[in-house]
């Protein structure tokens, strides 16, 4: 799975038949993988089981769910479920999420994230591996009394975590698979995140990480109108610290700066550009943002980037 694409389906009058319908577009088109995202909206292991069982080949994730909010077991029954309906599809991605949408939806205190994202990684681990757990932390337990295996998922489940900072990437390099970062260009990639990760899994033991560089962006020729839709869609990013690190490493200011629009010969460089930093995967997210034609004639090129 190299080259891959998030759903959106913004105007849909039923989302789960839309975004079947786009993936089965995307597999045609020749790209790899679909990536959904997590909102208050539509489940996201849901969906992306869903959709991978209608489109077999097609590998499907979700980008992120928050830990906040969530339990490992429920988190692990959806992931091994969506696991065994797609027969190994599957890639869970996961989220520390933030203070605003933490504390404002689910009235939750955002306390000690990193901790907590250390003992959800190890519960989840645990259960997603061996279909048990006996985990007691400060902050979560975790434990079996009932079997927890979902029979079809016994491969286990990939888990990727959303991470930026240095705290989150090195939880991430000693317990997840890889790391999924978003709105961080190749300059970020490069000097920060990838040899924090790389460092922290090889001094845990662990396989290289995963990097799958999450980018916005879009082939167009109606290039100036496009980024300032760009501009005003991805400014709510510029609010988090997270981003705003991860923008301003990459040598940006505003959000905007890391979409990548243009014709093809550009946006094309600019994967390569996300490879040659580290990025063992790129998925493209707003591709829908100039229409359906320039979302069209960027899949097409993405296909041919992933042949």
């Amino acid at each position: 799975m190299t080259v891959g694409v998030v759903l959106n389906t913004p105007d849909a009058g039923n989302q789960v038949d839309a975004s079947v319908a786009l993936a089965r577009e995307a597999a045609a088109a020749g790209l790899r993988s679909a990536w959904f995202g997590q909102t208050f909206g539509a489940d996201s292991p849901q969906l992306a089981a869903l959709v991978g069982r209608e489109v077999p080949g097609l590998q499907v994730g979700t980008s992120a769910v928050p830990v906040f909010g969530r339990h490992p077991l429920v988190v692990s029954s959806q992931a091994q479920t969506a696991q065994a309906a797609t027969h190994g599809r599957y890639h869970l991605g996961l989220a520390l999420g933030t203070k605003l949408l933490t504390e404002t939806g689910f009235g939750l205190p955002f306390e000690r994230p990193i901790a907590r994202l250390r003992e959800f990684l190890t519960a989840l681990r645990q259960l997603t591996r061996d279909g048990s757990a006996d985990f007691h932390g400060e902050l979560l337990t975790a434990t079996t009394p009932l079997p927890a295996r979902v029979p079809g998922a016994e491969g286990g489940v990939p888990l990727l975590v959303a991470a930026m900072g240095p705290q989150a990437l090195r939880v991430s390099g000693e317990l997840a698979d890889g790391i999924l970062p978003y709105l961080a260009g190749p300059r970020a990639l490069a000097e920060h995140i990838v040899p924090a990760v790389t460092a922290a899994a090889r001094a845990a033991g662990r396989p290289a990480p995963r990097i799958v560089a999450l980018v916005p962006g879009v082939v167009t020729d109606d290039v100036d109108a496009v980024r300032a839709r760009a501009t005003e869609q991805l400014a709510f990013y510029e609010r988090f610290p997270s981003y705003a690190r991860a923008i301003a490493l990459s040598g940006g200011t505003r959000a905007s700066d890391l979409a990548v629009i243009g014709d093809e010969r550009a946006v094309a460089a600019e994967v390569r550009r996300y490879r040659d930093a580290g990025a063992t995967e790129v998925v493209l997210s707003g591709t829908e943002i100039a229409g359906t034609a320039d979302r069209r004639r960027t899949w097409t090129l993405l296909g041919e980037l992933a042949a």
